[in-house]
């Protein structure tokens, strides 16, 4: 498979000059991937590991997700849960409850529509305000590496139900990035990191690194790692993700060699996962 920008340099258009470079190649190829997955199920009933849903709810999801963060790029926003991990799985519960469709070729529709509804609402003039968003405010380029990212965890769901390849790579973990670094503190959880002092490097192979700084249980985090860390973790990028969102098992990313952590305090490391709760 290519990168996502080779995927998407074909003339319908990128949206330049207010998103990142790449990010509106990698929303609209990974909602395409996304939809051919659907359109290639046999059956929209059949569980999906590791979740509650099935296919067809995990792709409901999916529509109203996507519509959800258009209109919050377009000055539309409304509120979705209270920001809370378990604020946003009660809203999402909800939503499915009152969204009855759960057929392959119209959610495949909708996801793909709405994915290029974020992106003409974010090629429009430069807006300096914060969107709100049901992981708090953002600006329209860290909403469009929220889209992605969520779009990127459901994805690898479906690959998973399906049996087929799933669609995170090295790139579109990059372009995911900035949705992390925001989203972080908001999903720390204060009971595992309750009077916790540490500071972590953790960097991502090949490029891309975050800084994880822990005051009294109060994590702060950024693109720049801090002085003297206690803890550096380096990780394969794929795997960073998928640990972040839920997807892989960190005892499994360490006994594969994908995670090592070293330095003053290296028992911090397979720690770290514990400390965040994916919505």
């Amino acid at each position: 498979m290519g990168s996502a920008a080779d995927r998407g340099n074909d003339v319908r258009g990128t949206h330049p000059g207010h998103l990142p470079e790449g990010l509106a190649d990698a929303i609209r190829a990974t909602a395409g991937e996304i939809a051919d997955l659907l359109r290639g199920a046999p059956d929209t009933g059949a569980p999906v590991p590791g979740l509650v849903w099935t296919v067809g709810e995990v792709a409901a999801h999916l529509a109203r997700a996507n519509a959800l963060m258009a209109e919050a790029a377009a000055g539309r926003s409304r509120r979705y849960g209270d920001g809370t991990p378990q604020g946003i799985a009660a809203a999402n519960e909800q939503v499915l409850a009152s969204f009855g469709e759960r057929r392959a070729e119209p959610l495949a529709a909708m996801i793909v529509a709405q994915a290029d509804a974020y992106l003409d609402a974010a090629s429009g003039p430069p807006a300096d305000e914060r969107l709100m968003t049901p992981m708090g405010p953002m600006d329209r380029a860290v909403l469009g590496s929220y889209l992605l990212t969520h779009m990127l965890g459901h994805g690898h769901d479906l690959a998973r139900a399906l049996k087929r390849p799933h669609m995170v790579d090295r790139d579109r973990v990059a372009l995911a990035l900035p949705f992390m670094v925001e989203a972080m503190p908001r999903v720390t959880d204060p009971a595992a990191t309750a009077g916790l002092n540490a500071r972590y490097a953790v960097r991502l192979r090949g490029g891309g690194r975050i800084g994880v700084t822990f005051t009294d249980g109060v994590a702060t985090v950024g693109r720049e790692v801090p002085d003297r860390p206690e803890c550096t973790i380096s990780v394969e990028p794929v795997t960073f993700l998928l640990m972040a969102l839920g997807r892989c098992s960190p005892a499994g990313a360490l006994a594969r060699g994908r995670v090592v952590a070293w330095g003053r305090r290296p028992w911090l490391g397979p720690r770290f996962p514990a400390y965040f709760k994916a919505p």
